[in-house]
């Protein structure tokens, strides 16, 4: 007992209270509704009044245009299918290169981008609404999905269903491009039940197949202009059914009847449950508390299918205050976050090398790049997926690098001696300091000692700008932070 007194005393942890931390529901709130909180971030939440405050500001601020850059970075996506299919076949370029540029894209709109609610809420609706960039040839039309899916994901369910499931990367993926009504594809009709709306155990096979007639028409001209357009000659036409919707379909052009049906599976109460099942899963914990997910659902289908207020409601919640750190960050979280607590900055891209598309790759290294899961139900939403052995050392090898400055082109980091909130303080001190910025939250006995070992720096040694902890040294201290439980959970 008396050399374990000794130990607490001799790494005490200093308090470096000249930097300011966000209080513990704050930092729980803008953690999960964000991928990293920077210092600038910090003073935008303080500067709303509180955490709630700046939320509700970033539900109404979505789209003030703030959040648009990097449209001319990657100049590909603004071509249209067929000419991107035209290119590939030339051996101009592969659309599946394309698609990367779409992966590579969202890694730093939400590395940089003003709006995170915005982009956080736009990568929930992309896996629940999943097409895989990599899926056969649907690279032409993903970077359009995406955008489809980041203009309505803080809208109307039923709106963003619509615009989603008849955008052709939909019907591409998942076969109703080539659907007829002699040979109706029952891929779209069944996962837009059992993972898009309702959810698995709440339809019947019949339910499929009626599910399926009604989607016939929709298609895409495959392999020649690469356009969408609706087929009535491939219109199933006959009575159909599915749970409580009912309709003649006697007409051809089943158009109208597709948006009716669409907008009924929207509203209907199992979809309400599963919509708030998944979004307590991401934004709470894997163990769902039931009667939130009640409440939820009742909010969202009194607001008819408006996600805002589903989510004003959820951040509010009790049972959401009580799940701090309780979720574990994913692959592109985990590389995303690395980059902003590091201070840095991707610059336009000059080629495959460059830091803005490094960023995708990276994400893969730890288990899984953006949109190339490759199923239809979307990437993995529990901790343990993401909390293996494997993880943790490619984790470790991911700070190791970016915290040593890699990669180096295009790129601005902050440099280590900026990370210095004075010219002279303890090294106690600075950990402190640090772990206030990088963790929002102030440093312990176990990080102070962890960072000690890792530098070979005692407590009460001092630091300055010519201090050997700014070169061999600095790469072993950054690291005791990113490789912390901390910053895992959030």
């Amino acid at each position: 007992m008396p050399s374990r007194r000794r130990g607490r005393g001799r790494y005490a942890p200093g308090r470096y209270r000249e930097t300011q931390v966000l209080s513990r529901p704050a930092r729980h709130l803008v953690n999960r509704f964000s991928f990293g909180i920077t210092p600038a971030l910090t003073a935008e939440v303080r500067k709303a009044g509180s955490h709630l405050a700046w939320f509700d500001q970033q539900l109404v601020t979505a789209y003030d245009g703030s959040a648009n850059g990097f449209q001319s970075w990657w100049p590909d996506l603004a071509l249209p299918a067929a000419v991107v299919f035209r290119r590939q076949r030339d051996l101009v370029r592969h659309s599946l290169e394309v698609g990367y540029d779409v992966g590579s894209r969202t890694m730093v709109r939400r590395m940089q981008s003003p709006r995170p609610v915005l982009e956080v809420m736009t990568k929930f609706w992309e896996n629940h609404l999943h097409v895989p960039l990599t899926a056969d040839n649907v690279a032409v039309f993903r970077a359009d999905y995406g955008e489809r899916i980041r203009a309505g994901a803080l809208g109307r369910f039923d709106d963003l269903l619509v615009a989603a499931v008849l955008h052709p990367a939909m019907l591409m993926y998942l076969g109703n491009a080539g659907s007829t009504r002699t040979h109706p594809n029952e891929n779209l009709g069944r996962e837009l039940l059992e993972l898009h709306t309702v959810g698995i155990g709440h339809h019947t096979e019949e339910d499929v197949k009626s599910s399926a007639r009604i989607l016939t028409g929709w298609r895409v001209a495959l392999y020649s202009t690469w356009e969408p357009y609706y087929s009535s000659d491939d219109h199933w036409t006959g009575p159909v059914r599915v749970k409580d919707f009912a309709d003649p379909n006697g007409a051809a052009d089943g158009q109208a009847l597709t948006v009716r049906y669409l907008r009924y599976l929207a509203h209907h109460p199992e979809t309400a449950r599963r919509i708030a099942t998944k979004l307590v899963r991401v934004f709470v914990s894997d163990d769902v508390p039931a009667s939130l997910v009640d409440r939820l659902a009742a909010i969202y289908l009194a607001g008819g299918t408006e996600i805002k207020p589903v989510l004003r409601a959820l951040v509010r919640s009790r049972e959401f205050a009580g799940a701090v750190d309780r979720k574990v960050r994913d692959a592109d979280g985990d590389v995303v976050a690395t980059y902003r607590l590091l201070g840095a900055r991707v610059t336009r891209p000059r080629n495959e090398f460059s830091a803005a598309n490094t960023a995708f790759w990276q994400a893969g290294a730890l288990g899984l790049s953006p949109f190339t899961w490759p199923r239809p139900d979307g990437q993995p939403l529990d901790n343990r997926s993401w909390a293996s052995p494997t993880r943790v050392l490619a984790s470790v090898s991911l700070h190791w690098e970016l915290a040593g400055r890699w990669p180096a082109t295009e790129i601005r980091f902050t440099r280590p001696v900026d990370f210095l909130p004075e010219r002279s303080m303890l090294f106690r001190d600075l950990v402190d300091h640090l772990s206030r910025q990088l963790l929002q939250r102030p440093s312990t006995e176990a990080l102070l000692k962890a960072g000690c070992r890792a530098t070979g720096y005692a407590p009460k040694d001092t630091v300055t700008a010519t201090s050997d902890l700014f070169r061999g040294k600095w790469q072993r201290l950054i690291t005791t932070f990113l490789d912390s439980p901390a910053f895992y959970q959030h």
